[in-house]
């Protein structure tokens, strides 16, 4: 008579985020260089090009200002499409069922399905920093407030991720709200202008746009300031990453949309 196997979930959620982390690493030139290519030319483009004709904006060197703007769009999209095109493809292929069937916690299935875009995003906001910062000479003022910034950033785009990726029927639904949703509204949210220059009601919208306090509590940690106040930046980027993981794990809790 065999001897009864014992579950165990830890070692069950480090080989998925193994996975996760591998199909980023197998494919980077897609994954990762792509991104910090795209963004560095934006560095390099709006940087020298305006950067004659824009002298400073907040005290700032032009090509200074957009550094942390350009590094949060890259990571946020990094983030986002990473798990929602994950979760999609595992739907799909059908291969999710394996990990519902796994002896696995709700919280570790969405834990290690979600690590691949908090992996990917890392890479990319590390890479843009060793080229971004010797580039135009961006300090990094509040490290710790960074960090934090950077913490709520992947695990808000990243739970938008999986959430998208198990409501959408097909791969366009994913793309479309990458395309429509998050790049117009990351653009808007200040990435190459302060808002504070925009006339009424301009102004007031931009306070609207969710991305626009995300955007601030990645210049607040590298520059120092922020068009809002610094507390409220990261109090509404907390209470979005925190409502966003919470509706993803409910989802993984109640298997709603990912089992038959």
């Amino acid at each position: 008579m065999n001897p009864q196997v014992e579950p165990r979930p830890m070692r069950g959620l480090a080989w998925l985020a193994a996975r996760e982390c591998l199909r980023v690493s197998k494919l980077w030139t897609q994954t990762v260089l792509a991104s910090v290519v795209s963004s560095a030319l934006f560095i390099l483009v709006f940087g020298l090009s305006l950067g004659g004709r824009i002298k400073q904006v907040e005290g700032f060197e032009y090509d200074v200002f957009i550094v942390p703007g350009l590094i949060a769009m890259a990571m946020a999209q990094a983030a986002y499409s990473n798990n929602s095109s994950s979760i999609f493809q595992a739907r799909s292929d059908r291969y999710i069922n394996d990990v519902l069937a796994a002896p696995l916690r709700p919280w570790q299935m969405n834990l290690g399905l979600g690590v691949g875009g908090v992996f990917r995003s890392l890479l990319i906001g590390g890479a843009l920093m060793a080229v971004a910062l010797p580039l135009t000479g961006a300090p990094v003022r509040e490290p710790l407030a960074l960090t934090a910034g950077i913490l709520m950033l992947v695990v808000l785009f990243g739970a938008l991720g999986t959430i998208v990726g198990i409501y959408a029927e097909t791969f366009d639904h994913h793309t479309f709200v990458n395309n429509i949703v998050i790049l117009p509204l990351t653009f808007l949210g200040g990435v190459f202008y302060s808002v504070s220059v925009l006339p009424d009601p301009w102004q007031q919208l931009s306070h609207l746009n969710p991305l626009f306090y995300v955007v601030n509590t990645l210049r607040y940690g590298f520059l120092g300031t922020s068009d809002v106040p610094a507390w409220l930046a990261f109090l509404v980027t907390a209470a979005m990453a925190g409502a966003l993981a919470g509706w993803s794990q409910y989802l993984f809790a109640t298997g709603r949309r990912l089992k038959p």
